[in-house]
This record gives C-alpha cells, structure tokens and sequence, in this order.
C-alpha cells in the first residue's frame, strides 16, 4: 500500500511555469513506477507523464511533450512534474498514479495504475 498527496497546484497566467509535487509515504517508493494524470469536468482522465522505478525511463503525453517534465527523488519518496509554458488548455485536476512495477513499457492509461493521489488544481489563465 502507498498513499499519495499532491501540491503545487495553483492559479497561474498562460506561459507561466509550475511544479507539482506527489509525496508518497512507505519504505518501498522506488518499487513504484509512477503517472501524472488530468481531468476536466465530464471528461475521461488523460496521461499526463510517467516515469520508471529508477528515474531512468520517461513518457510523455504528446500535448505536454517538450513543456512538461516528470522527475523523482527517490530518497525524498517524491514524484515532480515541472510545467512550462502553460496554457489554458492545460486547466485540470493533475492526479498521481503508483504501480509496483520494475519492467516496460509504462502505462498511460489509467487502469493501469493501482494508487491514486486526491488531486491538485491546475487553472491557467489567458
């Protein structure tokens, strides 16, 4: 079992940078392969980001893909997603995801994840 808790959400101006955070409790973070997720009102909840156990294998949504990075600290138990460059279209609730798991390729879709954070808005202006 893990439990995840996001911050960093906020309101912010188009082109402006934000950095998320998802801190997950337990001694066994680094077995986790790890997702970044969003979702607007009445529709699905899309990929976002993901990244391996170690840190050394990313994927990225092709929407964010050059604007956003996923990082983690595994000694701090941590999970990041540095967002550049956002837009409007990037309002959302950002959800992190856990999954124990060690091979590839990372999932993007959210069944594939076992854990999920509670959210942090993400509003961005015009």
């Amino acid at each position: 079992q893990v439990q995840l808790v996001e911050s960093g959400g906020g309101l912010v101006q188009a082109g402006d940078s934000l950095k998320l955070s998802c801190a997950a409790s337990g001694r066994t973070f680094s077995s986790y392969a790890m997702g970044w997720f969003r979702q607007v009102p009445g529709k699905e909840r899309d990929f976002v980001a993901a990244i391996n156990w170690s840190g050394a294998r990313t994927a990225y949504a092709d929407s964010v893909k050059g604007r956003f990075t996923i990082s983690r600290d595994n000694t701090k138990n941590t999970v990041y997603l540095q967002m550049a460059s956002l837009a409007p279209e990037d309002t959302a609730v950002y959800y992190c995801a856990a999954v124990v798991k060690f091979t590839l390729p990372l999932g993007k879709t959210p069944d594939e994840y076992d854990y999920w954070g509670q959210g942090t808005q993400v509003t961005v202006s015009s």
